[in-house]
């Protein structure tokens, strides 16, 4: 594999992920038993591209790779310290069988402020998307064809320094790994039930809720766990500050819609992260004719708005599931149900439209799509 160096994410030359191809790729017979039925998260792509930073170097080694195990020291600085971010998107197959990804650009930039606040160095957005783009056409094969399947991307940046002291490592690896995805909702899209935590919180002003790290999501499995006990698919969090405000589902963003055909999302505060998705459905449900507010939601609200028919709909957002109706909201003072148990269709109007610009079957009229196949 041909080394690239450089002292930081802008200096020097271009960054480049020569690939060198795996030994023993998954023969062609098990690839297609796969996306057949892939599921979510289960298998992964013959290929990862990969990067090393260190202090004094910059980032170097930069290529595509077979996929295979990682070799940490027990004292790696992740194992301990918890100082690693990650981001989440995916590369869709179009009807001519060329291969995009969406709003990567975005995603880059979420990594970016990601990395500055757990003290990791930047990626850039040009060492971004030469990672993603190399990596995908390596195992283009993987991509799926056909329905709502797709190639979801894992970027993740991990410290691999193996020191114990408490301060930011001096070597780190970034890393994408591929893995190919069902249909979010096989069956056809169902609403889920909400859990609402009142024992936990997901983030504080000044912590890391804004940005995309593991902890965040370690911290917010107790609650989950919570939810399935009470026959939920999900939790929400309110503000660690008054507990009264909607924040995030553990792993997705909120939308309420209003009878007068207006849409109402929690406001940034630097405790919730900034979805990509999100972003797209603001912009989306304009385009549709929708008034869109982001302000701060009150429980209350949402219990009150429900019961008078105020909110006709409510919905979550992620890179998963793309968009997801709520039907029940659960808590220990009771149970609330939204509609009539189907999708609204204010929220399958924007998944419909959102899905259609994912999959290049509408026009992508604010530049959102990027070729990478």
């Amino acid at each position: 594999m041909t080394a690239t160096t450089s002292s930081g994410p802008t200096a020097g030359a271009p960054l480049t992920f020569p690939v060198t191809s795996s030994a023993a790729p998954v023969s062609e017979e098990r690839r297609a038993e796969i996306l057949a039925a892939p599921g979510f998260g289960r298998f992964f792509t013959d290929h990862m591209a990969t990067a090393t930073w260190t202090r004094d170097a910059g980032w170097h080694d930069t290529g595509v790779v077979p996929y295979g195990p990682l070799q940490l020291d027990p004292a790696a600085a992740v194992l301990h310290y918890a100082q690693e971010i990650f981001e989440g998107l995916k590369a869709y197959r179009h009807a001519d069988g060329s291969v995009w990804t969406f709003r990567p650009e975005a995603n880059a930039a979420r990594m970016d402020r990601s990395a500055r606040r757990l003290a990791l160095p930047e990626v850039g957005e040009q060492m971004f998307l030469e990672a993603i783009t190399q990596l995908v056409r390596a195992d283009e094969a993987w991509v799926p064809t056909g329905g709502e399947t797709s190639l979801y991307l894992r970027p993740f940046m991990v410290a691999t320094e193996a020191f114990l002291g408490v301060r930011a490592a001096h070597e780190v690896k970034f890393m994408v790994i591929a893995s190919p995805a069902g249909a979010y909702f096989p069956g056809g899209v169902k609403p889920v039930s909400i859990w609402l935590s009142q024992n936990y919180t997901r983030a504080s002003l000044g912590g890391t809720g804004s940005a995309k790290c593991g902890g965040n999501y370690a911290a917010s499995l107790v609650a989950q766990e919570e939810a399935y006990e009470h026959g939920c698919d999900q939790v929400c969090f309110l503000d660690a500050a008054e507990n009264t405000y909607v924040e995030e589902l553990g792993g997705m963003n909120l939308y309420f819609v209003h009878d007068d055909g207006s849409i109402v999302t929690p406001e940034l505060t630097g405790t919730i992260l900034e979805g990509i998705t999100r972003s797209s459905i603001i912009d989306l449900a304009k385009d549709l004719g929708h008034e869109v507010s982001e302000r701060r939601v009150s429980i209350d609200e949402w219990r009150q708005g429900v019961a008078s028919g105020r909110i006709t709909e409510v919905f979550a957002c992620g890179t998963a599931a793309a968009i997801t109706p709520v039907g029940r909201l659960v808590s220990v003072d009771g149970e609330l149900s939204h509609g009539t148990g189907a999708a609204g269709e204010v929220t399958l109007k924007i998944r419909e439209k959102l899905l259609d610009v994912q999959y290049g079957r509408a026009e992508d009229t604010h530049g959102w799509l990027h070729r990478l196949v």
